[in-house]
Protein backbone atom coordinates (compact mmCIF):
# COMPACT_ATOMS: atom_id res chain seq x y z
CA UNK A 1 0.00 0.00 0.00
CA UNK A 2 1.43 3.36 -1.04
CA UNK A 3 1.22 6.61 0.91
CA UNK A 4 -0.28 9.79 -0.49
CA UNK A 5 -0.56 13.21 1.10
CA UNK A 6 -4.05 14.43 2.06
CA UNK A 7 -4.71 18.16 2.35
CA UNK A 8 -7.93 19.96 3.27
CA UNK A 9 -7.61 23.66 2.45
CA UNK A 10 -11.13 24.68 3.46
CA UNK A 11 -13.11 27.33 1.60
CA UNK A 12 -10.94 29.52 -0.62
CA UNK A 13 -11.50 32.12 -3.32
CA UNK A 14 -11.90 30.94 -6.94
CA UNK A 15 -8.43 32.15 -7.94
CA UNK A 16 -6.82 30.58 -4.87
CA UNK A 17 -8.46 27.21 -5.52
CA UNK A 18 -7.22 26.93 -9.07
CA UNK A 19 -3.81 28.34 -8.16
CA UNK A 20 -3.35 25.81 -5.36
CA UNK A 21 -4.18 22.91 -7.67
CA UNK A 22 -1.57 24.11 -10.17
CA UNK A 23 0.99 24.79 -7.42
CA UNK A 24 0.64 21.21 -6.17
CA UNK A 25 1.04 19.94 -9.74
CA UNK A 26 4.26 21.93 -10.22
CA UNK A 27 5.67 20.91 -6.83
CA UNK A 28 4.95 17.25 -7.56
CA UNK A 29 6.54 17.50 -11.01
CA UNK A 30 9.70 18.80 -9.33
CA UNK A 31 9.75 15.94 -6.82
CA UNK A 32 9.08 18.24 -3.87
CA UNK A 33 5.83 16.61 -2.69
CA UNK A 34 4.23 13.15 -2.94
CA UNK A 35 1.02 12.28 -4.82
CA UNK A 36 -1.72 14.40 -3.27
CA UNK A 37 -5.46 14.32 -2.67
CA UNK A 38 -6.94 17.68 -1.79
CA UNK A 39 -10.46 18.52 -0.57
CA UNK A 40 -11.74 22.09 -0.74
CA UNK A 41 -14.72 24.43 -0.96
CA UNK A 42 -15.50 27.84 -2.47
CA UNK A 43 -16.01 31.28 -0.96
CA UNK A 44 -18.04 32.83 -2.49
CA UNK A 45 -20.03 30.28 -4.51
CA UNK A 46 -18.31 30.23 -7.89
CA UNK A 47 -18.94 29.50 -11.53
CA UNK A 48 -15.88 27.85 -13.07
CA UNK A 49 -15.57 27.34 -16.81
CA UNK A 50 -13.44 24.98 -18.85
CA UNK A 51 -10.23 26.11 -20.52
CA UNK A 52 -11.78 26.14 -24.01
CA UNK A 53 -15.06 27.89 -23.18
CA UNK A 54 -15.77 31.39 -24.49
CA UNK A 55 -16.56 33.39 -21.37
CA UNK A 56 -18.34 36.42 -22.78
CA UNK A 57 -20.32 34.38 -25.32
CA UNK A 58 -21.39 31.54 -23.02
CA UNK A 59 -21.62 33.21 -19.59
CA UNK A 60 -23.94 36.03 -18.45
CA UNK A 61 -21.27 37.98 -16.59
CA UNK A 62 -23.63 40.76 -15.35
CA UNK A 63 -25.96 38.12 -13.84
CA UNK A 64 -22.93 36.51 -12.19
CA UNK A 65 -21.88 39.83 -10.65
CA UNK A 66 -25.44 40.61 -9.52
CA UNK A 67 -25.54 37.38 -7.52
CA UNK A 68 -22.15 38.08 -5.96
CA UNK A 69 -20.72 34.81 -7.28
CA UNK A 70 -17.09 34.23 -8.07
CA UNK A 71 -15.79 33.37 -11.51
CA UNK A 72 -12.67 31.56 -12.72
CA UNK A 73 -11.38 29.70 -15.77
CA UNK A 74 -9.96 26.25 -15.05
CA UNK A 75 -6.76 24.96 -16.63
CA UNK A 76 -8.69 21.77 -17.43
CA UNK A 77 -11.34 21.27 -20.09
CA UNK A 78 -15.02 20.60 -19.68
CA UNK A 79 -17.94 22.93 -19.23
CA UNK A 80 -19.36 25.32 -16.64
CA UNK A 81 -19.85 24.18 -13.04
CA UNK A 82 -21.57 26.13 -10.27
CA UNK A 83 -19.60 25.31 -7.11
CA UNK A 84 -21.70 25.80 -4.01
CA UNK A 85 -23.05 22.97 -1.87
CA UNK A 86 -20.49 20.38 -2.85
CA UNK A 87 -17.24 18.64 -2.04
CA UNK A 88 -14.54 19.58 -4.54
CA UNK A 89 -11.54 17.29 -4.86
CA UNK A 90 -8.26 17.30 -6.75
CA UNK A 91 -5.79 14.50 -7.37
CA UNK A 92 -2.19 15.13 -8.43
CA UNK A 93 -0.03 12.17 -9.39
CA UNK A 94 2.79 11.31 -11.80
CA UNK A 95 1.92 9.92 -15.24
CA UNK A 96 4.24 7.01 -14.43
CA UNK A 97 2.08 5.93 -11.47
CA UNK A 98 0.46 2.51 -11.82
CA UNK A 99 -2.74 2.64 -13.87
CA UNK A 100 -2.07 6.21 -15.01
CA UNK A 101 0.50 5.81 -17.77
CA UNK A 102 -1.96 4.68 -20.45
CA UNK A 103 -4.60 6.76 -22.20
CA UNK A 104 -6.54 9.63 -20.65
CA UNK A 105 -9.63 7.43 -20.39
CA UNK A 106 -7.64 4.72 -18.59
CA UNK A 107 -6.36 7.31 -16.12
CA UNK A 108 -9.97 8.39 -15.54
CA UNK A 109 -10.88 4.78 -14.87
CA UNK A 110 -8.09 4.36 -12.30
CA UNK A 111 -8.71 7.61 -10.43
CA UNK A 112 -12.49 7.32 -10.60
CA UNK A 113 -12.35 4.11 -8.58
CA UNK A 114 -12.00 6.37 -5.55
CA UNK A 115 -15.17 8.21 -6.48
CA UNK A 116 -17.00 4.95 -7.06
CA UNK A 117 -16.09 3.67 -3.59
CA UNK A 118 -17.01 7.03 -2.05
CA UNK A 119 -20.55 7.01 -3.43
CA UNK A 120 -21.02 3.40 -2.39
CA UNK A 121 -19.86 4.33 1.11
CA UNK A 122 -22.90 6.61 1.19
CA UNK A 123 -25.21 3.78 0.16
CA UNK A 124 -25.56 4.90 -3.47
CA UNK A 125 -25.30 2.33 -6.25
CA UNK A 126 -22.98 4.31 -8.49
CA UNK A 127 -21.44 2.83 -11.60
CA UNK A 128 -18.91 3.92 -14.19
CA UNK A 129 -19.84 4.78 -17.74
CA UNK A 130 -17.72 2.39 -19.81
CA UNK A 131 -16.69 2.32 -23.48
CA UNK A 132 -19.21 -0.44 -24.18
CA UNK A 133 -21.98 2.12 -23.62
CA UNK A 134 -21.96 3.36 -27.21
CA UNK A 135 -24.43 6.18 -26.62
CA UNK A 136 -21.95 7.93 -24.30
CA UNK A 137 -19.25 10.32 -25.56
CA UNK A 138 -15.60 9.58 -24.92
CA UNK A 139 -13.83 11.75 -22.36
CA UNK A 140 -12.98 15.11 -23.86
CA UNK A 141 -15.26 14.69 -26.87
CA UNK A 142 -17.75 17.37 -27.88
CA UNK A 143 -21.46 16.91 -28.27
CA UNK A 144 -24.25 19.38 -28.81
CA UNK A 145 -25.69 20.57 -25.53
CA UNK A 146 -25.64 23.33 -22.98
CA UNK A 147 -22.46 25.02 -21.75
CA UNK A 148 -23.12 23.38 -18.36
CA UNK A 149 -21.15 20.46 -17.00
CA UNK A 150 -23.21 17.43 -15.84
CA UNK A 151 -25.06 17.67 -19.17
CA UNK A 152 -23.85 14.16 -20.03
CA UNK A 153 -21.25 11.74 -18.66
CA UNK A 154 -18.01 10.83 -20.38
CA UNK A 155 -16.26 7.47 -20.15
CA UNK A 156 -15.49 6.40 -16.58
CA UNK A 157 -17.49 9.19 -14.99
CA UNK A 158 -20.02 8.19 -12.36
CA UNK A 159 -23.76 7.74 -12.78
CA UNK A 160 -26.55 6.58 -10.47
CA UNK A 161 -29.70 5.29 -12.14
CA UNK A 162 -28.39 6.67 -15.42
CA UNK A 163 -27.87 10.23 -14.12
CA UNK A 164 -24.50 11.92 -13.79
CA UNK A 165 -23.49 12.49 -10.16
CA UNK A 166 -19.89 13.72 -10.38
CA UNK A 167 -18.17 15.99 -12.87
CA UNK A 168 -14.41 15.68 -13.34
CA UNK A 169 -11.79 17.16 -15.65
CA UNK A 170 -8.17 16.26 -16.24
CA UNK A 171 -4.92 17.93 -17.29
CA UNK A 172 -1.59 16.31 -18.16
CA UNK A 173 1.54 18.45 -18.13
CA UNK A 174 5.12 18.26 -16.86
CA UNK A 175 4.75 14.46 -16.58
CA UNK A 176 1.95 14.88 -14.02
CA UNK A 177 -1.81 14.30 -14.05
CA UNK A 178 -4.17 16.74 -12.34
CA UNK A 179 -7.76 15.57 -12.01
CA UNK A 180 -10.26 17.68 -10.14
CA UNK A 181 -13.99 17.55 -9.87
CA UNK A 182 -17.28 18.41 -8.23
CA UNK A 183 -19.29 16.11 -5.95
CA UNK A 184 -22.60 17.94 -5.34
CA UNK A 185 -24.58 17.50 -2.15
CA UNK A 186 -27.26 19.77 -3.62
CA UNK A 187 -27.75 21.14 -7.12
CA UNK A 188 -29.50 24.38 -8.12
CA UNK A 189 -30.27 24.16 -11.84
CA UNK A 190 -32.24 27.43 -11.78
CA UNK A 191 -29.26 29.38 -10.43
CA UNK A 192 -26.85 27.72 -12.87
CA UNK A 193 -28.95 28.40 -15.95
CA UNK A 194 -29.48 32.03 -14.99
CA UNK A 195 -25.72 32.42 -15.44
CA UNK A 196 -25.48 30.86 -18.90
CA UNK A 197 -26.25 32.46 -22.26
CA UNK A 198 -28.63 30.88 -24.79
CA UNK A 199 -30.03 31.99 -28.15
CA UNK A 200 -33.55 32.32 -26.70
CA UNK A 201 -35.62 31.64 -23.59
CA UNK A 202 -37.26 28.51 -25.10
CA UNK A 203 -33.81 27.06 -25.86
CA UNK A 204 -32.65 27.90 -22.34
CA UNK A 205 -35.68 26.21 -20.77
CA UNK A 206 -35.32 23.14 -22.98
CA UNK A 207 -31.65 22.79 -22.09
CA UNK A 208 -32.39 23.25 -18.39
CA UNK A 209 -35.03 20.54 -18.38
CA UNK A 210 -32.63 18.20 -20.20
CA UNK A 211 -29.97 18.99 -17.61
CA UNK A 212 -32.37 18.20 -14.75
CA UNK A 213 -33.15 14.83 -16.30
CA UNK A 214 -29.47 13.96 -16.75
CA UNK A 215 -27.86 15.29 -13.54
CA UNK A 216 -28.42 14.53 -9.87
CA UNK A 217 -26.98 15.32 -6.43
CA UNK A 218 -26.24 13.10 -3.45
CA UNK A 219 -29.06 14.36 -1.23
CA UNK A 220 -31.56 14.34 -4.09
CA UNK A 221 -30.89 10.62 -4.51
CA UNK A 222 -31.02 9.93 -0.78
CA UNK A 223 -34.33 11.76 -0.44
CA UNK A 224 -35.78 9.77 -3.34
CA UNK A 225 -34.79 6.58 -1.51
CA UNK A 226 -36.32 7.96 1.71
CA UNK A 227 -32.92 7.90 3.37
CA UNK A 228 -31.43 10.50 5.69
CA UNK A 229 -29.61 13.28 3.88
CA UNK A 230 -25.94 13.93 4.63
CA UNK A 231 -23.76 16.90 5.50
CA UNK A 232 -20.34 17.79 4.22
CA UNK A 233 -18.44 16.08 7.05
CA UNK A 234 -19.99 12.69 6.31
CA UNK A 235 -19.37 13.13 2.58
CA UNK A 236 -15.72 14.02 3.17
CA UNK A 237 -15.25 10.93 5.34
CA UNK A 238 -16.95 8.69 2.77
CA UNK A 239 -14.73 9.93 -0.05
CA UNK A 240 -11.50 9.97 1.91
CA UNK A 241 -12.13 6.31 2.71
CA UNK A 242 -13.31 5.80 -0.88
CA UNK A 243 -10.09 7.08 -2.43
CA UNK A 244 -8.04 5.02 0.02
CA UNK A 245 -9.93 1.85 -0.84
CA UNK A 246 -10.42 2.52 -4.54
CA UNK A 247 -6.77 3.39 -5.18
CA UNK A 248 -5.31 0.97 -2.59
CA UNK A 249 -3.42 3.75 -0.80
CA UNK A 250 -3.11 5.27 2.66
CA UNK A 251 -3.13 8.97 3.46
CA UNK A 252 -0.89 11.14 5.59
CA UNK A 253 -2.66 14.31 6.73
CA UNK A 254 -0.58 17.33 5.83
CA UNK A 255 -0.70 20.93 4.67
CA UNK A 256 0.68 22.95 1.79
CA UNK A 257 4.42 23.53 1.87
CA UNK A 258 5.82 27.07 2.00
CA UNK A 259 6.92 26.60 -1.62
CA UNK A 260 3.38 25.70 -2.71
CA UNK A 261 1.89 28.63 -0.77
CA UNK A 262 4.32 31.06 -2.40
CA UNK A 263 3.76 29.60 -5.85
CA UNK A 264 -0.04 29.67 -5.43
CA UNK A 265 0.09 33.31 -4.33
CA UNK A 266 2.03 34.18 -7.48
CA UNK A 267 -0.38 32.22 -9.69
CA UNK A 268 -3.34 34.11 -8.19
CA UNK A 269 -1.78 37.43 -9.14
CA UNK A 270 -0.40 36.46 -12.54
CA UNK A 271 -3.04 34.03 -13.78
CA UNK A 272 -6.23 32.95 -12.04
CA UNK A 273 -7.08 36.35 -10.56
CA UNK A 274 -6.48 38.13 -13.86
CA UNK A 275 -9.16 39.07 -16.43
CA UNK A 276 -6.59 38.32 -19.14
CA UNK A 277 -6.84 34.64 -18.11
CA UNK A 278 -10.48 34.38 -17.10
CA UNK A 279 -11.87 36.29 -20.10
CA UNK A 280 -9.25 35.29 -22.65
CA UNK A 281 -11.61 33.65 -25.15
Amino acid sequence: MREWRFIHTGHRSPAENMAIDEAILIAHSEGRVPPTLRFYGWNPPTLSIGYFQRAEQEIDLPALAARGYGFVRRSTGGRAVLHDKELTYSLVVSESYRGISGSITEAYRTLSMGLLHGFRNLGLEAEMVTPCCKDRPAAGSKRDGSPACFDSPSWYELVVEGRKIAGSAQLRTKGVVLQHGSIPLEMDADALFELLRFPSEPVKERQKQAFIRKAVSINQLLEAKEKETVGIEKVERAFLDGFAGGLDISFVLSGLTAYEEELASRLVKEKYGSPSWNLRR
